[in-house]
């Protein structure tokens, strides 16, 4: 798979898009999914793809595991057990704007802990580049309108978002602690299995004690097997392989793409006209990347 997408840029493209279908299916479903069972299944679904293609590695690589299960566990923990989990408890209980606007400052957020623990600094154009790209991405959540930005109410949903931001952005710094001579399929079975286990104790509470149950039918079971395969599966795959090859702080600049592709997915599915700022906002990000990207 990864050999027939090899440029880390259009690994990290495609990974927004997956991610962007994620965060609208999840406040989509909410009435039907819980948060905890949306996680558990989604990464259960995940797990059972990326299983038959890391246990052939895991006899000769077992020393490499070993070696390396600190970070192994931290990923799992952050990235899934943690990042989703949070996204989908904050889309429980505020708008998808809101969510897709804190979402953008995981680049910010990332940039400023790699400065600060891999001593990792962009030059002057990169540090441009990411400030105009969040901008793009303001100038489309707030709908060119600086009012929302500066009257934005922030509520519990909220703060589950900015947790989910800096739940993702130690998880992409810690990326480059992962251990050496691991299989990226096997690396992430590990972690998935890591992040499940995690997951089990609060799927039970939401079960037993909450008592909220999944509505299943054919809409709910078509989302789970969307997240599963798709964000999860493949998106960790090219995402995992993205950040590997440029780096933790150009890497999550991708994420300003995920609102673009709203807008696009919004236009194409539910045939809602973009207005100038969703045309401003793209133009920003798309320069901002490119002006990260320039040599």
């Amino acid at each position: 798979m990864l050999k027939r997408f090899a440029n880390p840029y259009l690994l990290l493209t495609l990974t927004a898009l997956f991610w962007s279908g994620n965060m609208v299916l999840g406040r989509g479903i909410r009435g039907d999914v819980p948060p905890m069972a949306l996680a558990f299944w989604r990464w259960a679904i995940a797990f059972m793809l990326v299983l038959p293609l890391a246990l052939p590695h895991i006899k000769a690589q077992w020393p490499h595991l070993k070696k390396g299960w600190l970070p192994l566990l931290a990923l799992g923990l952050l990235g899934v057990g943690g990042y989703n989990t949070f996204a989908y408890l904050a889309l429980q209980h505020t708008t998808a704007t809101n969510a897709t606007l804190l979402n953008s400052f995981i680049p910010i957020a990332t940039m400023a802990i790699a400065w600060a623990f891999l001593g990792k600094r962009l030059r002057r154009i990169e540090g441009i580049g990411v400030f105009v790209s969040l901008a793009g991405a303001l100038t489309i959540v707030s709908h060119g309108d600086l009012n929302i930005l500066l009257h934005l109410n922030l509520n519990v949903g909220d703060l589950w978002m900015l947790l989910a931001v800096l739940d993702w952005a130690i998880y992409t710094v810690l990326l480059a602690w992962r251990p050496a001579g691991v299989n990226p399929m096997l690396m992430l079975g590990t972690t998935i299995f890591i992040g499940l286990l995690a997951l089990i104790p609060a799927y039970a509470w939401e079960l037993l004690v909450q008592d909220r149950h999944m509505n299943v039918h054919l809409g709910s079971l078509a989302v789970l097997a969307y997240v599963g395969v798709l964000p999860s599966f493949v998106g960790y795959i090219f995402y995992n392989r993205g950040v590997a090859e440029v780096g933790p702080a150009k890497g999550s600049l991708f994420i300003h793409l995920m609102p673009v592709f709203g807008t696009l997915l919004s236009a194409v599915f539910l045939n809602e006209v973009p207005f100038w700022y969703h045309y401003l906002g793209i133009g920003l990000i798309f320069t901002g990347i490119w002006l990260t990207m320039k040599k």
